[in-house]
């Protein structure tokens, strides 16, 4: 391998969601600047079903003995992570999430006896650190874990901070925000019709999500039916998850489920994204706002609860707005009032494709090629 081009081995959970989808798309990106991207997991990348000859993936088989009550999957990892990083030579073990990624990265480098190489990269997304790492059971394992890699990163400088607050021996934190493909989204609608979705006259609101109790779904039913209230409105949601029963129950009992289009798990949410209107986004804590990133990269502004680093990505007034955590009226209030003209919107629409462009994947990726290379020097 020449020195310009690595062997990079990424390791994250292959599901819908932030850190899952950045995953994914740094080892695609990486793979296209020459790079040999290895994912190792127990499923292929989400978002990622394109053959290129630079990408592999190596499947974790969870191992299911009678002796073990639950399946030893950080084990398991560890012992492919090992497997893979022998058998390629490679140089970087990139993982997402302290736990239990990085104690896997960390074991696997124990198992080959702590070479030169491959050195441990691990980028904190947020969970693993506002939820998983305030569990006192979990706190001493996270800590040990995010020290133990050679390089750390953050995706935002809220979660730096907060990683800090909770962490305070982590002093060596790298942030490297989140980025977007913007060859992959842009405002061009492709194969979506939005007359399929919403008749002209028709505000056309979307949501894109894990639907977890932390991105509060059931808030985007209730910005609709304040919106519809006004102005005729739907709104199309994207993705599934362990609260879309209570956002269906939430829909008939404010009497909008007919307004309302379950799309489910989709990997083409560009097309999508690019038919609708407003972007909402009324989550509990946000480290950054992949989704509504996602959103303004196709001209979709958004609105936003006011957590966590969204007020990284959004400027409230100018690119979106962020609105009180709870608050459904005043965001449909925004809706209403970034809506109020074709005019108006499509101010909005420039300035969020604009903020986006701050993001570019081109810009991103090099800082994680430094950072390697900073790494293995």
């Amino acid at each position: 391998m020449s020195d310009d081009l690595l062997k990079i081995g990424i390791t994250g959970y292959p599901v819908p969601g932030g850190s899952g989808v950045v995953a994914s798309e740094l080892g695609r990106l990486l793979a296209r600047r020459g790079h040999e991207v290895h994912f190792i997991a127990y499923a292929p990348p989400y978002r990622l079903s394109r053959y290129d000859e630079k990408l592999y993936f190596h499947e974790v088989e969870v191992t299911h003995y009678p002796l073990f009550k639950y399946p030893p999957y950080t084990l398991t990892l560890a012992a492919k992570m090992a497997e893979v990083s022998r058998q390629f030579d490679l140089d970087i073990l990139h993982v997402h999430y302290a736990i239990p990624h990085a104690t896997a990265g960390y074991l696997a480098r124990a198992i080959l006896g702590d070479p030169p190489r491959p050195r441990l990269v691990t980028t904190l997304h947020g969970t693993d650190i506002t939820l998983v790492g305030s569990e006192r059971s979990f706190y001493d394992i996270t800590c040990w874990s995010i020290r133990a890699a050679d390089r750390v990163t953050a995706i935002s400088h809220y979660l730096k901070d907060a990683t800090l607050k909770t962490f305070p021996a982590c002093t060596d934190i790298d942030v490297i925000p989140n980025f977007i493909d913007l060859d992959a989204f842009s405002p061009q609608r492709g194969e979506c019709e939005r007359s399929q979705f919403a008749k002209p006259d028709e505000i056309l609101l979307a949501h894109l999500s894990n639907f977890r109790p932390v991105k509060r779904p059931e808030d985007t039913v209730r910005v609709l039916a304040a919106v519809a209230a006004q102005r005729p409105a739907r709104l199309a949601l994207i993705g599934d998850g362990p609260e879309m029963a209570g956002v269906i129950s939430e829909a008939d009992r404010l009497g909008v489920r007919d307004r309302i289009h379950f799309l489910g798990n989709r990997e083409d949410v560009q097309p999508l994204l690019a038919c609708c209107d407003v972007f909402l986004l009324p989550s509990e804590e946000e480290s950054f706002g992949l989704a509504a990133l996602e959103a303004m990269a196709c001209g979709v502004p958004a609105v936003t609860s006011d957590v966590g680093g969204i007020g990284e990505l959004i400027t409230d007034g100018e690119n979106g707005y962020r609105v009180r955590l709870g608050d459904t009226d005043a965001m449909a209030g925004r809706v209403l009032e970034m809506t109020e003209s074709a005019d108006r919107l499509d101010g909005f629409r420039q300035r969020a494709r604009a903020s986006a462009e701050r993001f570019d994947a081109n810009e991103i990726i090099p800082m994680y090629e430094e950072l390697y290379r900073r790494t293995l020097t």
